[in-house]
């Protein structure tokens, strides 16, 4: 199986809301395998009915793929939600294998097994499946979102508010966005003080601090030798607990020492987890832990060693084993429960009970493996929340308090967790930061408590932690737009960031230089805490090589439409290529603003989702798919009289007069109106004010400096020269249109393509240059795997299919020497459009010969 090409989308997709694998498989070399299927599932056989009836008649290996990688990640305990296989009649040589997952590591690797297996199973070749799993099931485990985090972020989930996985190793999690953004790493949040962190490590400091706020606390005091820890239990005058001084987890903790031996043993112990030792009052009594999230408590769990129950036939090492297969249990802490170890440490507890590993208990005997209780070596629980007394409630939130904590495990031995813990001699033994929560989701008996939803309450109240989004696509005109809104945002004062094709921006300062117009990017504006607003433009290529960085935005723009990229990346037509626009439409929750002038946008409207405003925009006043919208008391935004006009239903408001704005050049511009009208409906569907819409349209400027690449205007030696990016007939055709409404004189176009296009679309696009401009210099710049010439050639094929004159063409392969023969073209007066421009040096070195000032002069306006 020969796959070409694979893809991860992180984000929404042309193929599904959540992160999928995308597979392209050649065809071409692909040979079909009589009985394939019966053969794979006789090795999966636990496959889902569904899939397992695809698979059953199975001859083609691209057809099996899905199947297989989705029933390979179930298997490795890290199931996708869908799959798919595609094939498209224009390529009749690839399929696309598109598979949901849950972790990207495991995903990638299944797709790797999935085709290696499928080529054994083709070829009759044996395959070490079993090697395979475990080797997934291992990948699966090292990246694995651990039990308590992952709680956390269903509950935030739910509650609407985004997440984003800061690294793809660490389990650093970012909930919400830009500047109401919260961090979070297990149950340790970025409003949790590293202060309060090391006090709660400091067992002792913990307990002095408690003590003195009135919390009622074990009597005992910090060792470090033996003689010491046993001094210190003879003052305390009765059984005591020696634990290290800043270890978790219950590592290095032995409770109920009464003797010399079991002191010094238990010193032992704790000295391998630290130097310094807690030689304290062993409180007796049950282990319950509360968790305290913000200033409340959130749950309250009875801790129970581990232990297992006796049945008169097995001994203890075999009830062990069968208490470990339990699923629930597992290492670490990704599963509910963990395995119960059988160490040094347990043969001590086990001895003390009169057993050892070969005992036979009696039936219901019950058996301890450990003397405390922590979940982390093999304990269990059940909810108590209900029988906490006010007065152990406020304990503890003072406790938590006390320490600086916002999220705490608060650990409490007493007898009876309903009594008030004064009366019974009951007492807090630990305060612990990051307490892990699952044995509140999934106690053992008793009632769930969702913990994290506790502690997303206290993060973010009742705040889904989002910032306004506006998504910008099109064909053309999407950077400029998107500095229009961005540019408006500012001057209402919030902090804006903003993707382009030039940069990522935050706050107006540049700090990516670039095409930043996908996931990456996007999602850089969403991490920054110094954001309260976003505007991203959202190109094709960012959609359809990673999805977006984005669950949702609350306004969707799409521009336009037009033939541009076609051939690349799966995509064929132009009905293809806004099915890929459509991409951000369908994410927007609040509003989508689409041209009435383009049927392509105009099509998109019945397919939003219910509820979701649309604001239409026109060049024209009388464009009749925005008259009905008006009629019907919608939104929109129009030109006419040189105003542009913002209409809801029968109240239309004048906003300002496009020929006050720069980047219009008086009104000839009409492409940058367009985009101001879409700017200008954007804002409003955000919730902007008139003025502050006409402020920030008014005082946008498209130069150099604040939009390159886009319409810059420079005079060279009385010739007016426009600089654009251009790359597409209809990018062509509207600076042509504008140029001309700029001068009697004649029009000149030194103009290019990148040679990623296909032959037809360069050919359109010279025809389409014959017909604007009066006289046309060729030139070449990225020609993207095309011999030198060929992109040229093709632009004047298509040039003279429109009737041009030789005398008016003329072709330079060189950008400098085309520029001067453009100029050459010229005289005073006239305007020159170069096109397909990328940097300003092409044309400052084209005329630095000639006009060394002018050049100079032009490298000033820029900075």
């Amino acid at each position: 199986m020969n796959i070409v090409e694979q893809r991860f989308l992180r984000g929404p997709s042309l193929y599904a809301a959540a992160p999928c694998l995308l597979a392209v498989i050649d065809l071409a070399a692909q040979q079909n395998a009589a009985g394939l299927g019966a053969r794979l599932l006789a090795l999966l056989p636990a496959m889902p009915a569904e899939a397992a009836a695809r698979l059953s008649d199975c001859q083609a290996a691209h057809e099996a793929l899905e199947p297989v990688v989705m029933e390979l990640q179930r298997l490795a305990g890290a199931s996708g939600t869908f799959g798919m296989t595609k094939t498209d009649p224009a390529r009749p040589g690839q399929a696309r294998v598109v598979c949901g997952y849950t972790v990207e590591q495991v995903a990638g690797q299944a797709l790797r097994t999935a085709a290696a297996l499928i080529d054994a199973c083709a070829s009759h070749v044996p395959f070490d499946l079993d090697a395979a799993l475990d080797d997934l099931r291992d990948t699966a485990h090292r990246h694995a979102i651990g039990t308590s985090t992952a709680a956390v972020l269903a509950a935030a989930h739910r509650r609407g508010i985004p997440s984003l996985r800061l690294t793809e190793e660490a389990n650093l999690f970012q909930l919400g966005w830009g500047s109401r953004q919260k961090r979070l790493q297990a149950t340790i949040t970025g409003a949790t003080n590293h202060v309060a962190v090391g006090i709660a490590s400091d067992k002792q400091l913990t307990k002095t601090l408690l003590d003195q706020a009135g919390v009622p606390v074990p009597a005992g005091s910090t060792v470090t030798t033996l003689e010491q820890a046993l001094r210190e239990a003879r003052r305390i005058k009765g059984p005591v607990t020696v634990k290290p001084l800043d270890a978790n987890q219950g590592k290095g903790v032995t409770v109920n020492c009464g003797t010399q031996d079991e002191i010094a043993r238990a010193f032992e112990f704790a000295r391998k987890y630290g130097r310094h030792v807690i030689v304290e009052e062993f409180l007796q009594g049950r282990d319950y832990r509360v968790l305290v999230a913000g200033r409340k408590v959130a749950a309250a769990s009875w801790r129970r060693p581990p232990h297992v129950t006796g049945d008169g036939v097995s001994t203890v090492r075999e009830l062990v084993e069968i208490e470990n297969r339990n699923p629930a249990r597992g290492d670490g802490h990704t599963n509910i429960l963990t395995t119960i170890p059988l160490d040094d440490l347990a043969l001590q507890v086990l001895a003390s009970q009169g057993h050892d590993l070969d005992s036979v208990p009696a039936e219901g005997s019950v058996v301890d493996l450990r003397g405390n209780a922590n979940l982390s070596t093999g304990g269990t629980a059940e909810d108590v929340t209900d029988l906490l007394p006010e007065e152990t409630r406020d304990i503890c939130i003072r406790a938590a308090r006390t320490i600086g904590l916002d999220v705490a495990g608060i650990d409490i031995v007493c007898q009876d967790i309903a009594r008030p813990l004064r009366e019974q001699k009951g007492g807090i033994i630990e305060v612990n930061a990051a307490p892990g929560i699952r044995m509140h989701q999934y106690p053992s008996r008793g009632t769930p408590r969702d913990a994290g939803a506790a502690i997303v309450e206290a993060l973010f109240g009742a705040d889904d932690g989002r910032i306004p989004v506006i998504a910008v696509t099109g064909t053309n005109g999407k950077t400029t737009t998107s500095l229009m809104i961005a540019h408006a945002t500012r001057l209402a004062g919030l902090r804006t960031g903003v993707t382009t094709t030039e940069g990522v921006y935050i706050d107006g300062e540049r700090i990516v230089k670039g095409d930043c117009t996908g996931y990456r990017s996007a999602r850089t504006v969403l991490a920054s805490p110094d954001v309260d607003f976003a505007v991203l433009e959202t190109a094709r290529g960012g959609i359809l090589k990673r999805g977006l960085a984005f669950d949702h935005c609350d306004v969707a723009v799409v521009l336009n439409v037009s033939a541009d990229h076609l051939g690349l990346d799966g995509i064929d037509t132009v009905e293809e290529l806004a099915r890929v626009k459509f991409v951000i439409a369908e994410r927007a929750r609040r509003a989508v603003v689409l041209n009435a002038e383009d049927d392509h946008c105009v099509a998109m409207s019945s397919e939003l989702a219910h509820g979701v405003e649309i604001l239409y925009f026109a060049l024209d006043a009388d464009n009749p798919v925005l008259l009905r919208h008006l009629e019907n008391g919608g939104r929109g935004v129009y030109l006419e009289d040189n105003m542009i006009v913002l209409a809801t239903g029968t109240r239309h408001d004048a906003l300002l007069d496009v020929r006050t704005m720069p980047c219009t050049m008086k009104g000839a511009a009409r492409y940058n109106i367009a985009n101001a009208l879409a700017a200008a409906a954007a804002l409003s569907a955000t919730g902007f004010g008139n003025i502050e819409i006409a402020a920030g349209l008014r005082t946008f400027v498209s130069d150099w400096k604040h939009n390159p690449l886009r319409s810059n205007v420079f005079d060279v030696d009385g010739v007016t020269v426009i600089f654009d990016y251009a790359h597409n007939t209809a990018a062509y055709a509207a600076l042509a249109e504008t140029a001309r409404a700029l001068t009697p004189g004649r029009l000149v176009g030194v103009v290019a393509a990148p040679g990623d296009r296909r032959d037809e679309d360069l050919v359109a696009i010279g025809e389409t240059c014959a017909a604007g401009f009066d006289e046309l210099v060729v030139y070449e710049t990225e020609n993207r795997g095309r011999a030198s010439g060929e992109v040229a050639a093709l632009l004047v094929q298509g040039a003279r299919l429109g009737k041009y004159e030789t005398d008016h063409l003329q072709v330079e392969l060189n950008v400098h020497e085309a520029i001067r023969a453009g100029l050459a073209r010229c005289e005073p007066g006239d305007v020159l459009v170069f096109g397909c421009g990328s940097a300003l040096t092409e044309l400052t070195e084209a005329i630095r010969p000639t006009s060394p000032a002018t050049a100079s002069r032009i490298e000033a306006e820029a900075v």
